[in-house]
């Protein structure tokens, strides 16, 4: 079996990758703007393109992937805002075209990485896949557009496909430049001996999940059984998740121990765009590909942290 992986160079995809070698041939397609030659493992195959490259489709061809895992995107809402139409060249445009390749080259499944983004200000929490879509960012914007170009794709091939609309994923391996998520930025910040800054007033709320388990999601919607294009209420889209609610506060609290830092956290101004809270049901994924989170928060900090000293 041969799986595809867009960025698989990057955080989540690098991930993915080392965790599919040992039973599958898995290709690689990144262009290394975000992503890293260190996070290439080296049985990987690999073509370094950009996804609105005309040559994606012959690369992708030439792999012959029986799935494709896209995860390859623009990740930055403060770039969204700067340039709103490059993030939806490479989120919506990018997936589209993905998604007619894999249709091209016969493979049996696509899933494509989505965001919590997508929802906006929740009305409900945890949010159900279903929930009203009013995301805040040009973001949040494409990665929506991204998921109905999907589907427009693919609904009538012999390809299925789903949305799998990621939390906020942290854990080993994540980049704390540039839209590298809270909890690298945290860690970094603290191995460095520097003191960390929390936008806001530190009482939003995120659903932080583990990149270990994020994989383990993806390994499971790729091998299920179950057809996921068709998968009931909110149409084919999953969300990955932990269901819980973490302040930023709470979450500075955490590190603490781990870190051994007893001093005051900074505060700065709420960033534009950012949603005040967020949690995402994730029952949908229990009940259809059967995976659940398992990695408590208090356990991925440490885990993290420790990746981060031995990169200091």
């Amino acid at each position: 079996m041969r799986v595809l992986v867009t960025g698989g160079a990057g955080f989540i995809g690098s991930n993915l990758v080392h965790a599919l070698l040992p039973e599958f041939d898995v290709g690689v397609i990144d262009d290394l703007s975000s992503g890293s030659v260190e996070n290439l493992h080296p049985a990987a195959w690999f073509r370094e393109l950009d996804i609105l490259d005309e040559g994606v489709g012959e690369a992708v061809t030439e792999f012959a992937p029986d799935f494709v895992v896209h995860l390859a995107a623009q990740a930055s809402v403060a770039a969204s805002l700067i340039d709103p139409e490059r993030d939806w060249a490479v989120n919506a445009e990018g997936t589209r075209r993905i998604a007619a390749v894999a249709r091209a080259c016969g493979a049996r499944r696509m899933l494509s990485a989505s965001s919590a983004a997508v929802y906006g200000d929740p009305v409900q929490l945890p949010l159900p896949e279903s929930a009203r879509k009013a995301p805040l960012s040009p973001y949040g914007e494409s990665k929506l557009t991204a998921e109905e170009l999907l589907a427009a794709e693919l609904a009538a091939s012999d390809v299925d496909f789903a949305s799998l609309r990621f939390a906020n994923v942290y854990g080993p391996g994540q980049d704390s430049q540039g839209e590298g998520g809270v909890v690298a930025v945290f860690c970094a910040t603290l191995v460095s001996g520097r003191v960390p800054s929390i936008f806001g007033t530190g009482a939003q709320t995120r659903d932080f999940i583990y990149v270990g388990d994020v994989v383990g999601a993806i390994m499971s919607a790729l091998m299920t059984e179950a057809p996921l294009h068709d998968a009931g209420e909110g149409g084919p889209a999953f969300n990955i998740s932990t269901g819980e609610q973490t302040t930023i506060e709470t979450l500075a609290t955490m590190l603490r121990p781990v870190a051994g830092f007893s001093g005051p956290y900074e505060h700065g101004p709420a960033r534009k765009g950012d949603i005040e809270n967020s949690a995402l049901d994730p029952r949908k994924a229990r009940d259809t590909f059967g995976w659940d989170a398992r990695v408590p928060l208090q356990t991925g900090l440490q885990m993290t942290y420790r990746w981060f000293q031995t990169r200091g």
